[in-house]
């Protein structure tokens, strides 16, 4: 899901023509044996891992500075960059999107009973791969249907031969994301028959825009931005995994071991986790309870997100997932979908894109009251009964109302003198300070005012660059990456949202010379 990777190539539907009858790239991979690790070039490997792992290791993540997130970051790119090398002698075959595949994936659809109704594969600049319309699309009306046996999900994971292994490790049981992806690639790389799931994995792109194919240089793009540092945590913690399962399965017997363990790469491991983050969903439980399960839904998931409504559920009686369209679609155009209330961050870390118009975008604010501050007790047993923590991130949103209730309400309590959080303190009704209306001292108001602009400026000020400087730097920068674009794209939205916030703060501060938002700057 999100912006798709795309192959360079003249065909206006984004896929390669090959000769009928060709193979795809899983018989393919199955036919050409992929070369082993000479003895030593895999002793090596091996010394690398286990220095990958004790670095990655090494960050306490309650108490981590982000230069200290960046210095473990710089060690990890060097090892890395090491195993690449040495693992690239391995030639591991990523699927190869063709007009062959595409055809053999919707025969594969149709006949395992999915429901497609006037929308096709196809490819959209900007976009790579989304799902067209092939006639005009009435809002409501059903575009795709999907069956659960189609779908990969961590229940399949129970039945394959990864079954074995996520009975007795502790990370796959917890983190059924990281089952989901393994599962990727045991079925791609099964050699004792063809997977069912081989024609929609030969459909999946074969890189991804998300963090973890960023370069330092490209991460250096984030400075600033509050992204960087669960980008960094983000990079750290799935290096560490790849480090963590290389081990394990160059020690293991059982059949998904067997499987991976000569041809398992940190390329091919952070090609299936962002395959997993980029294109997974939630649909209920098989066994009838209350609980959600991490699914991969074909077809449905080549839709690209947009600002718009949910349009997509789970129709239990069916048995399966069901797309409407949320909008009038008119033939020719793109479908998009809604993926939910999102803010570019974490489409960027996660997804791998960012939106220039995203109605759900905000910044994130980390406030907390200072454990030397003399009022500190008292502030924080107002905020309890808010329900608000002493120190959270907060989110400044973008649109005409940048500060939430929540953020209001601790803003207020930060402000507050010891005669003011004696006199809430004492009041029953202390939720009206969630309240844009609530009735509190002047003095209180414009300290927090004032607070919030500091610290606007201050997050404004954190971005080695100005707005206009990232505006120029897209239209005239012409060999920027695209994940260094990406990175810009973010920071421009980001500092949209921010000076936006602003504008509405100085609303409150100067409420006789400022009558109206003002745009953010152009």
């Amino acid at each position: 899901m999100g912006k798709k990777n795309r192959k360079n190539n003249n065909r206006s539907d984004g896929l390669q023509q090959t000769k009928e009858g060709t193979n795809t790239s899983q018989t393919k991979q199955k036919s050409q044996r992929t070369p082993k690790l000479s003895p030593l070039k895999r002793n090596e490997v091996n010394q690398l891992v286990e220095k990958l792992l004790k670095v990655s290791s090494s960050v306490q993540p309650s108490s981590t500075s982000l230069n200290k997130e960046w210095e473990v970051h710089s060690e990890i790119d060097k090892i890395l960059n090491k195993i690449i090398s040495i693992e690239s002698e391995l030639h591991v075959p990523f699927p190869e999107r063709n007009e062959t595949t595409k055809n053999r994936f919707m025969s594969w659809l149709e006949k395992n009973g999915a429901e497609v109704n006037n929308v096709a594969i196809s490819e959209f600049e900007g976009y790579g791969l989304g799902i067209r319309a092939e006639k005009d699309i009435k809002t409501g009306d059903m575009m795709i249907g999907i069956p659960r046996k189609i779908m990969m999900t961590i229940e399949s994971v129970q039945t394959s031969l990864l079954s074995t292994l996520v009975t007795r490790d502790t990370m796959l049981k917890l983190m059924p994301n990281i089952a989901l992806a393994l599962l990727v690639l045991v079925e791609r790389f099964r050699s004792d028959s063809d997977s069912f799931w081989a024609p929609y994995i030969d459909m999946l792109p074969d890189k991804y825009t998300t963090v973890l194919y960023f370069t330092p240089k490209e991460l250096q793009e984030l400075r600033g931005s509050p992204a960087l540092e669960p980008a960094l945590k983000q990079y750290r913690n799935i290096t560490r995994q790849y480090a963590y399962f290389n081990k394990l399965f160059q020690n293991s017997t059982d059949p998904a071991s067997e499987v991976l363990r000569e041809v398992f790469t940190y390329e091919l491991y952070r090609w299936a986790v962002s395959t997993v983050m980029t294109r997974q969903n939630f649909v209920p439980c098989l066994d009838g309870s209350e609980g959600m399960v991490n699914a991969l839904i074909p077809l449905w998931d080549m839709c690209n997100h947009t600002n718009g409504k949910l349009s997509t559920d789970y129709n239990v009686t069916a048995g399966r997932s069901e797309c409407l369209a949320w909008c009038d679609v008119t033939e020719g155009e793109q479908v998009f979908i809604l993926y939910g209330a999102r803010c570019n961050a974490d489409l960027l870390v996660h997804n791998g894109f960012v939106m220039a118009d995203n109605r759900d975008d905000s910044v994130q604010l980390r406030l907390g009251v200072a454990r030397c501050d003399p009022l500190h007790a008292d502030k924080v047993q107002l905020l309890s009964r808010l329900r608000l923590p002493a120190a959270a991130d907060f989110a400044l949103r973008s649109g005409p109302r940048p500060v939430d209730d929540q953020l209001l309400a601790f803003l207020r309590v930060f402000s507050m003198g010891k005669e003011q959080l004696n006199h809430w303190l004492s009041k029953e009704n202390v939720s009206d300070l969630l309240y844009a209306d609530c009735a509190l001292d002047t003095e209180v108001e414009t300290k927090m005012w004032n607070f919030l602009q500091t610290r606007i400026n201050l997050l404004l000020l954190a971005y080695p660059t100005k707005y206009e400087e990232d505006k120029k730097i897209l239209e005239e920068d012409k060999c920027l990456s695209e994940c260094q674009r990406l990175a810009i794209m973010l920071r421009l939205a980001e500092k949209q949202v921010l000076n936006s916030a602003l504008d509405f703060v100085k609303l409150f501060l100067n409420p006789q010379t400022v009558k109206t938002m003002v745009a953010p700057e152009e």
